[in-house]
């Protein structure tokens, strides 16, 4: 009998709901942190005397450090205790927000920036894990509905609370309220979390050397190609090629090595589960979805029909009500249909809005815009409490921490992917659809003579010289041109969202099509 075996009735002593929202509080603090910086790198350039290409390196290096952290956070907590790691976790990322809020050059700013995601890498699997060993399996979907406000709705509102701090008050408050929810955090962590029997028993003291620095080296240098490849010009630079040989060679040679180690620091046996590899399948989907879409609305808002950065922020805000209204709808579903139905239903109702929202005009107005991304949030509350709770449901206990932080790490690695792509996607496609319609804008097409003649008969009634309103009607039709090719651009980044959503539907019939046992699920695997 193994220890799991031996401690599977085990329940902490405190109110298990009490603990879910306490943990969950933590992580919400950090994965905020992720989104809520980006509408204000420009004041954080002005104040810290920087370029803006040089103030998102802020962002990179949170980026990095956390996507590292996420593989290595079940293994770090095996060696100090999860209960431990998690309070060190959430102390040292509220000390590094205060720190960060108080740096005053850029430089600085990267480095505690740094060690925030380093710390705050910990967070999301420390709390999925200890939801894990709180709940038994059959309360998990309820409990997973709980997290769910952290991980889809903190990046929701994140742009829009960024927005509104940084308009309102200053750049440094975006950090500095973090101090009270960290403090309030560590506290209650402190009186209710507890560890579980058998993971002591479970701890291993071997430093995996090799195992970590293919993680480190492949995480590091294919996050840093993401998220600088943009204003890169991507494989036109030499260091975009550069960090793509070393992600190659970390990433596979990570998977060699930790395949074949005796005593690796990541235990990929939890892909021999055929739930738990559907299930970061899904949620890497779920992960690029989120992130690409919460980014790409308000960049349309601010780039084509110029919204502040409050407004654009406020677009995303009832997408994220919605979720929250419909989380305990979808969990009380999930009782009578089965689950790998209701998330095949998720993806073809998240491919179904992003086809809706591909309809972009000029005059689009603010209404319509909130409806497009609430539909596409619709589909998230379909996916992310039911692929949660599938993914674990057949998963040995003595399995959970590795579980746990992969599952986080494709979520955050393939969010930024998506990003990464649909930003790329942008530009591309802005710049073939500005192609394509150039063919019409010149002299032998007579509806663009017609175009100009109109700018410029209505710039001569307001009092410009002919000549010179000749020269502003052109000007004016050409950005007409640049604008229509930009929104088409958006349309298009949408529309082949929407097929990607639909691609993985398939691959949700490759899941368990009913729950397993209470035997399964638990520690008796």
């Amino acid at each position: 009998m193994t220890a799991v075996d031996a401690h599977a009735g085990w329940r902490p002593s405190g109110n298990p709901w009490a603990i879910a929202v306490v943990v969950t509080l933590a992580a919400f603090m950090e994965i905020l942190d992720t989104t809520i910086v980006n509408v204000a790198l420009p004041h954080i350039a002005g104040s810290l005397s920087s370029s803006n290409d040089e103030a998102t390196w802020a962002l990179t290096s949170y980026l990095v450090a956390n996507a590292i952290v996420l593989t290595i956070s079940g293994w770090l907590s095996s060696v100090i205790g999860r209960k431990r790691y998690f309070m060190i976790c959430i102390g040292m990322f509220t000390v590094c927000s205060f720190l960060c809020g108080i740096a005053d050059s850029l430089p600085q700013l990267v480095f505690f920036r740094l060690l925030q995601g380093f710390f705050g890498g910990g967070l999301q699997p420390s709390q999925q894990a200890i939801i894990l060993d709180t709940f038994p399996p059959e309360k998990r979907g309820a409990a997973f509905g709980v997290t769910a406000v952290a991980t889809i709705v903190a990046p929701v509102l994140g742009p829009t609370l960024g927005g509104v701090i940084t308009d309102t008050y200053n750049w440094r408050w975006i950090f500095f309220a973090n101090i009270p929810v960290g403090i309030i955090a560590v506290f209650f962590v402190s009186i209710l979390v507890e560890d579980p029997p058998w993971l002591q028993k479970l701890a291993s003291k071997r430093i995996d050397i090799v195992g970590l620095g293919f993680i480190i080296l492949g995480l590091g240098a294919l996050q840093v190609m993401l998220d600088r490849g943009e204003d890169d010009d991507w494989f036109g630079s030499g260091f975009i090629q550069f960090m793509a040989v070393l992600a190659f060679i970390g990433i596979v040679g990570g998977i060699i090595w930790l395949k074949t180690a005796k005593n690796p620091i990541v235990n990929l046996d939890v892909f021999k589960d055929r739930n738990f590899a559907m299930g970061c399948v899904c949620i890497s989907a779920v992960g690029g979805v989120l992130y690409a879409g919460a980014v790409v609305i308000p960049q349309f808002a601010q780039s084509v029909i110029h919204y502040t950065a409050t407004w654009a922020g406020f677009i995303l805000s009832p997408g994220g009500v919605a979720i929250i209204v419909l989380i305990p709808i979808i969990g009380m579903l999930m009782r009578f249909v089965q689950t790998r139905f209701i998330i095949a239903a998720g993806f073809f109702v998240m491919g179904s809005a992003f086809f809706y929202s591909s309809r972009l005009t000029p005059n689009i107005d603010f209404g319509t815009l909130v409806m497009m991304r609430a539909a596409q949030t619709m589909g998230l509350a379909f996916l992310f409490v039911p692929i949660s709770t599938i993914a674990y449901i057949t998963l040995p206990r003595r399995l959970n921490g590795d579980a746990t932080a992969l599952f986080s790490m494709f979520r955050n690695v393939f969010g930024s992917i998506g990003i990464a792509l649909a930003t790329a996607m942008i530009t591309e496609r802005g710049q073939v659809h500005q192609a394509q319609l150039s063919k019409w804008a010149n002299p032998f097409h007579e509806p663009f003579n017609a175009l100009i003649a109109t700018y410029q008969q209505s710039l001569i009634a307001m009092g410009h010289a002919a000549d010179a309103a000749h020269d502003i009607a052109v000007g004016m039709v050409y950005q007409s041109f640049r604008t229509q090719a930009q929104i088409l651009a958006y349309s298009d980044v949408f529309l082949y969202t929407g097929v990607v959503a639909f691609c993985i539907v398939p691959f949700c019939f490759f899941l368990t099509g009913k729950k397993a046992s209470r035997g399964a699920a638990g520690a008796a695997h």
